[in-house]
């Protein structure tokens, strides 16, 4: 392989050190490139490295000719066409634990800065209106707050919050324990009638898409209070503005939008400008110690795969760990998941008279992921191993 890196969307710079610190040579680009441009950039790249703005789509993969990883420096891959780099046995890598207390302080400090109108007064104040009095301010010790998607980053908050004097509600599709004193909510409509304050942390699945519409917001209790800091399309946003006109909410945070722009375009939105509402520009894991987690994670994870085969926290792959000591070669190949692969593969190495040292193979439903070791080898066996059937990709790591 050649030790060619791209990292995009200015990712934090110890991702960059550390593919140097092991002799690979990495162009650095602080925005996401244009289609056209990223056909140009990704031709001869071993190594990709983007945020949640550029999209990998098949137009753009099949550019690759010598791409081997994709690392997502952020927790969701929806940018990525995943079941297309797994067609193609490219291995994705993401962070998604990283950033969980990045997001969860910053929702939090949305809860306390909604409850007390901060932010409305903020605008007031810096327009030289001396708004001071309690009318419409609470604290949040004592309110009910309802978490919509218990994953990582619900779980944490709900915990957080509990220790703030919260009472804590959840909703998740999958069946999940409690932390603490939380209680789970049967549906949606039983969480939603019940709380005070709604925050929603769910993922990217096409399920999710206007998960929150006029429907929701009518369901809520009056004068509540609703944050999103998931994905954009979670919530119909026109819907979102008239609950808030109308007053039917008390106020909003939303750190994700439908319509997000590109760094050097203007933001239009139907919830600027409207009283007690906080946008910021998703922020929710823009934190330098999120950044620096997320560098650290997903390069060394992507290092260790390229090096010795070994891949671990792959989004689309078989996870698999082997030996990281390698002393004759190792062998990497990927290919469907169906029976007769591994006698093919091994039978190749006996016609070359190639001993067998260590082998692992692991499966998932469509793709098998084997490493074998061996006390020699020759480049032939690198041939022969790319025409074994049903074989998608196939390397030598030495």
């Amino acid at each position: 392989m050649n030790k060619k890196v791209l990292l995009l969307e200015n990712i934090h710079p110890e991702a960059a050190a550390i593919f140097r610190s092991h002799g690979f040579e990495v162009e650095i680009r602080k925005d996401s490139p244009t289609p056209t441009e990223l056909k140009e950039l990704i031709k001869n790249v071993s190594i990709i490295g983007l945020r949640s703005k550029t999209q990998l789509t098949p137009e753009i993969l099949d550019k690759a000719e010598n791409l081997l990883v994709i690392g997502a420096y952020c927790v969701g891959t929806d940018q990525i066409d995943l079941e297309y780099c797994t067609q193609k046995g490219l291995a994705v890598f993401n962070a998604p634990y990283a950033n969980t207390r990045s997001v969860v302080e910053l929702t939090l400090g949305n809860i306390i800065m909604l409850l007390r109108r901060a932010a409305d007064k903020n605008q007031k104040l810096h327009q030289g209106i001396w708004e001071k009095n309690a009318t419409g301010c609470f604290e949040i010790r004592g309110k009910k707050l309802g978490i919509v998607g218990y994953g990582k980053i619900g779980a944490q908050l709900s915990v957080l919050a509990e220790t703030l004097g919260m009472k804590v509600y959840f909703y998740d599709l999958i069946d999940k324990l409690p932390f603490g004193n939380a209680i789970k909510c049967q549906n949606l409509k039983e969480l939603l009638t019940t709380v005070d304050i709604v925050t929603v942390h769910v993922d990217g699945r096409p399920e999710n898409h206007h998960l929150f519409g006029w429907p929701e917001f009518a369901l809520m209790k009056e004068k509540s209070f609703f944050l999103n800091l998931s994905r954009g399309f979670v919530v119909e946003t026109q819907a979102l503005a008239k609950a808030l006109v109308v007053g039917r909410l008390a106020g909003a945070a939303l750190d994700v939008y439908e319509d997000e722009p590109a760094s050097n375009e203007i933001f239009i939105s139907p919830l600027q400008n409207l009283s007690n509402v906080i946008l910021t520009p998703h922020i929710g894991g823009s934190t330098e110690e999120a950044q620096k987690n997320i560098a650290e994670f997903t390069t060394e994870k992507i290092i260790k795969y390229c090096l010795t085969g070994n891949i671990e926290a792959s989004v689309n792959l078989p996870n698999l760990q082997a030996s990281t000591e390698i002393t004759g070669g190792r062998f990497l190949h990927i290919h469907k998941n169906v029976p007769g692969v591994l006698a093919n593969i091994n039978q190749v190495f006996a016609k070359q008279h190639i001993n067998i040292t260590g082998q692992c193979l692991k499966t998932s439903e469509d793709i098998g992921y084997a490493l074998i070791d061996v006390d020699s080898f020759n480049h032939q066996v690198v041939e022969d191993l790319e025409q074994v059937p049903n074989t998608i990709k196939c390397r030598v790591i030495n």
